[in-house]
């Protein structure tokens, strides 16, 4: 009679062995392309490292040098708040306004959303090229448009430190259609059964917006609000092809990305700009936990039960 032989693996084990051989891929090149270079970085931010010689092990001397002795690292991370209070808040207005515009029933709706989506896949770099000629006083449109149509003398944009960062700001509102794709997919998700309960209920426009796609929207909001705070600190290709890689004009424009890329590759500091890079990091996770702690206070899930 021909033996029947027992697996050593259970069906479960088997599962998660396969599991491991499918995702093994992606772990080799996790761990040879970001946690490898992470943990290296970190390594060189306590060493003075100027890639030609030999590392030299300094301990946390970089990180005094950033927050004792380094005005431009405070100069570079209020430029990026700066830069960040702006364009953020009015990034989310801008994108989820046109996305209610974008989900109403009007003939030739597609293709208006493909219109916004467009500039959102447009490279950064030829974005920042057309925008500088926009936003020249000497060969751009918007200055003759403005003292033409409102009697405004418009300033020098990038040429003027005071109004640099209000336009990088402006000039950022172009690719608010990304998160209007976003914003749409969650506005067509709510069920309607809800707008149709708050008509019953003699609920006007603004109030079944107030009660019902607000509430409902806010998952998404959330994630475009953590989305969005990673991407105003990670700013850096436009403002380097508009201010030449200088963060000019004076200084105006060195976001904390910028003077990072300038002390690694232009001073060939990268020890020192491995502890920015680090600073950056812990910042940013700061910031995002304190964005998802207050969550609770105002993201709504649908089915959630909280406790009082």
């Amino acid at each position: 009679m021909q033996q029947i032989h027992k697996s050593r693996f259970t069906l479960a084990q088997k599962e998660d062995l396969w599991a491991l051989f499918f995702i093994a891929p992606w772990l080799v090149g996790f761990v040879l392309f970001t946690a490898g270079p992470m943990l290296l970085s970190f390594y060189f931010s306590l060493t003075r490292y100027n890639i030609v010689d030999p590392p030299i092990f300094t301990g946390f001397e970089n990180y005094v040098r950033a927050f004792v002795r380094d005005p431009l690292f405070w100069h570079s991370l209020r430029v990026t708040i700066y830069y960040g209070a702006l364009a953020l808040p009015l990034g989310l207005i801008a994108g989820f306004s046109l996305s209610l515009l974008l989900n109403q029933k009007v003939p030739g709706v597609s293709v208006w959303r493909t219109i916004y989506f467009l500039p959102s896949v447009i490279a950064g770099v030829a974005v920042a090229i057309v925008w500088s000629r926009i936003f020249s006083p000497q060969i751009g449109i918007l200055n003759p448009f403005l003292e033409s149509n409102f009697g405004i003398k418009g300033p020098g944009w990038f040429t003027d430190p005071d109004w640099a960062v209000p336009g990088l700001v402006i000039m950022s509102l172009w690719g608010v259609g990304g998160g209007i794709i976003i914003y749409l997919a969650g506005l067509q998700g709510i069920p309607t059964s809800l707008f149709d309960a708050a008509k019953v209920d003699g609920a006007n426009v603004l109030q079944r917006f107030r009660h019902v796609t607000l509430p409902m929207m806010t998952p998404v909001l959330f994630y475009t609000l953590v989305l969005g705070l990673i991407g105003a600190f990670q700013y850096f290709t436009e403002v380097y092809v508009i201010s030449g890689g200088s963060g000019g004009p004076q200084r105006a424009t060195l976001f904390y990305n910028l003077y990072l890329y300038q002390n690694a590759f232009k001073y060939n500091e990268m020890g020192y700009a491995s502890a920015l890079a680090w600073v950056l990091f812990l910042v940013v996770l700061a910031l995002t936990l304190l964005v998802f702690r207050s969550s609770v206070l105002w993201v709504y899930y649908e089915g959630e039960v909280r406790r009082r």
